[in-house]
């Protein structure tokens, strides 16, 4: 399964790669959402994990983009973002995110919602 990572955060985007990988994904990380789009187009994914805040394209514009293209709209996409309020999550949910996770996170837990989100996303890669 391959997995895209955007995260501004050069440490956290490193972890979340590390961490993915060592469980036996394949992950392409990126610095911003406009970068991860781009990757996306070009190579696709099966799951996306993505920060809210970022330069150029943030998390949520990136979902926004995902959730309308017919060939990825059904790929399931967790925020993993600071932001801790139950305002931040609700509205990464409506915007149509399977999962939310703040930081700092256990790497187990990283790897739990992500097997979970394959396991519930089977046609993506699964």
């Amino acid at each position: 399964m391959k997995i895209i990572i955007a995260d501004d955060d050069d440490d956290v985007r490193d972890l979340v790669e590390m961490v993915l990988s060592s469980a036996g994904y394949d992950v392409s990380p990126h610095p911003n959402g406009k970068r991860a789009w781009e990757a996306l187009q070009k190579n696709g994914a099966d799951m996306a994990v993505l920060d809210i805040n970022m330069p150029e394209m943030d998390g949520l514009e990136l979902l926004d983009l995902i959730r309308n293209d017919d060939r990825y709209k059904e790929m399931p996409v967790m925020l993993l973002t600071a932001r801790k309020g139950m305002d931040e999550k609700a509205k990464g949910m409506e915007r149509g995110a399977d999962d939310y996770l703040t930081k700092p996170f256990e790497n187990d837990e990283l790897i739990k919602r992500v097997r979970l989100l394959e396991q519930a996303y089977p046609a993506n890669g699964g």
